[in-house]
């Protein structure tokens, strides 16, 4: 069974949340790449195309998951991207994928509030893969 190994870039200024989603992640069966930064995942998607990305929003910047999804989408139109993210909780601003308007400014295919379960973060995953 020769089955290939799907690659997820994980970007998020959280090491302990990093950690554990990497962790959880490569239990499920996936190679994870996990970065910090925008500054590192915008290096890591110069020099390879992952399968899937999941981006914090906040990082170095207030707006590094938007930033990020832009960049990644520009390249590998094809790659999906989650945002996942505690910015409704901690600035009581809300946004979703929504509107055709939303989706375009935004550039996600899937977003996720943080303190969503590692499991259901795999079936998002899972889902967008189509595995």
């Amino acid at each position: 069974m020769n089955q290939k190994t799907e690659t997820v870039l994980l970007a998020d200024d959280d090491p302990d949340y990093l950690f554990q989603v990497a962790f959880y992640l490569r239990k499920a069966g996936f190679e994870v790449v996990a970065v910090e930064s925008q500054a590192e995942a915008e290096q890591v998607i110069a020099r390879m195309r992952p399968d899937i990305a999941v981006f914090d929003l906040m990082m170095e910047n207030d707006d590094s998951g938007f930033i990020l999804c832009y960049k990644l989408k520009r390249k590998y139109p094809d790659v999906p991207v989650i945002l996942a993210t505690a910015v409704s909780r901690e600035t009581g601003i809300t946004f979703g994928l929504n509107s055709v308007q939303d989706r375009e400014w935004i550039r996600a295919d899937l977003y996720l509030e943080k303190g969503v379960r590692p499991e259901q973060l795999e079936q998002g995953i899972r889902k967008l893969l189509k595995i």
